[in-house]
């Protein structure tokens, strides 16, 4: 049966390849691995650490590189008559497992880890078209399951992909833009299936959109006033950004809000404030904007600011942005990163690089505490460099320790349900350069 097939994997996501799916049909795994335009990321045991020992998982297919399992749509059955031929007349039905029928099996699909759904797309046409539609991904967010993949960069046009569960690491298809836009300031979000990359090009404003449908990078709709510096957060299929600097320089209170199912972006109203280098989460079911600087004197902001969707009325919360002690007191303002925040169980905690600790934010009394503290190699430059970030029911840090040409990433989690910070490291890998950028999808 399945297990005596073969199957095509491109083990390095390459972004070139054309939107068919008949490309690779006449090649085997060796050779596609000695025709690598760039070399997939290695893992080196002694670089990956885990705080558990784990036993690898077997799904039948010895073939398929399982370390860029993700959506790998560039798993392509050989020849779909003869795969026909193995899995029965019905292997391209509507039905899907056909002794069940569809719903069924889409009911046995969702609860499927989204890390397997590349090995289901290489079955036949009808499971790649189904996983490729985005059905399933809108079908879990209505059930509830949701998963939560780190996605961050490390280089300029590169990203990469961390699963805390499985722990592993993966490529994302190298971006394909231009040299003004590479070394550019870039902010970036994730919402539904989609990374958004936020940045310029010599005059003009632009979004790269990355598909973890169609594993590729496309050219994004541009908000409705362009805008960089701004604060943003997800939550589902939506994404907000608030603030922020219009192409002029002027610091704006405008906001809008991204719809990854339509692709488009909505005006919403404006701030209170205009505000520019802040943060913004979802707690509660409201958009939140936090600290940043404005005003004609520049100066930080210590409020925040709350925005209800179904009113679609900003509200000021005082002293929500995290206190700055130690040496964050005293550090210019345009050496500071916006507040490091992150929200988990609809609790807000902020990094304190400064004085490395964790805080979180009395809601009720409007006061920040300590908590605990971050994880000790989790270096930074007044915040730049280090990511701090909720991903499902633990907060993620991302970064480590640099010497000169050499350096490692690491990945710490913490339950905050569990008690005070605690930190496990789920991966390690080398790295001589900083987090530049990074984002959590839920899907």
């Amino acid at each position: 049966m399945l297990e005596e097939r073969s199957f095509l994997v491109s083990r390095n996501f390459d972004g070139k390849r054309d939107d068919g799916w008949g490309f690779m049909s006449n090649r085997r795994i060796k050779n596609i691995e000695s025709h690598q335009e760039k070399r997939p990321l290695d893992i080196d045991d002694e670089e990956t650490i885990h705080p558990t020992k784990t036993h690898k998982q077997s799904h039948g297919y010895d073939n398929l590189d399982h370390g860029f399992g993700f959506l790998d749509l560039s798993l392509v059955c050989v020849d779909q008559s003869d795969n026909r031929r193995h899995a029965g007349d019905y292997s391209d039905s509507s039905s899907l497992i056909h002794a069940i029928g569809r719903d069924n099996s889409i009911s046995c699909l969702l609860k499927c880890s989204r890390f397997d759904y590349g090995s289901i797309a290489s079955l036949n046409r009808t499971f790649r078209d189904l996983i490729r539609s985005g059905e399933l991904y809108r079908l879990r967010r209505q059930n509830g399951i949701i998963e939560h993949w780190v996605y961050f960069s490390c280089h300029l046009v590169q990203w990469e992909a961390f699963d805390p569960i499985k722990q592993r690491w993966m490529n994302l298809p190298t971006m394909s833009s231009n040299t003004c836009f590479q070394f550019s300031d870039k902010e970036s979000l994730a919402v539904g299936t989609e990374l958004l990359v936020l940045g310029k090009e010599v005059l003009d404003h632009v979004i790269y959109k990355y598909s973890l449908l169609t594993n590729s990078w496309s050219f994004g709709q541009l908000m409705n006033e362009p805008r960089c510096l701004f604060g943003s957060a997800s939550l589902g299929e939506i994404a907000i950004v608030a603030g922020g600097s219009d192409p002029n320089g002027n610091i704006v209170n405008s906001a809008e809000l991204y719809n990854s199912e339509s692709g488009a972006w909505e005006t919403l109203p404006n701030m209170l404030k205009p505000r520019k280098m802040c943060s913004g989460v979802f707690m509660d079911n409201k958009f939140y904007v936090i600290g940043g600087i404005g005003g004609t004197d520049m100066k930080p902001l210590t409020c925040g600011e709350e925005y209800d969707l179904g009113t679609r009325v900003w509200k000021e919360i005082p002293n929500m942005s995290p206190v700055k002690t130690g040496g964050a007191a005293n550090a210019p303002l345009a050496t500071e990163a916006p507040p490091l925040v992150a929200v988990v169980d609809n609790e807000l905690y902020a990094a304190d690089c400064a004085d490395m600790e964790v805080r979180k934010y009395d809601k009720v009394r409007k006061e920040w505490e300590t908590v605990g503290r971050l994880p000790e190699r989790a270096d930074s430059m007044n915040g730049w460099g280090i990511a701090f970030r909720g991903c499902g029911d633990r907060v993620i840090v991302i970064g480590g320790p640099r010497t000169s040409g050499a350096g490692f990433i690491e990945v710490n989690s913490w339950v905050p349900k569990n008690g005070p910070p605690q930190w496990t490291m789920l991966g390690r890998k080398q790295s001589s350069h900083f987090v530049y950028n990074c984002a959590v999808m839920g899907c």
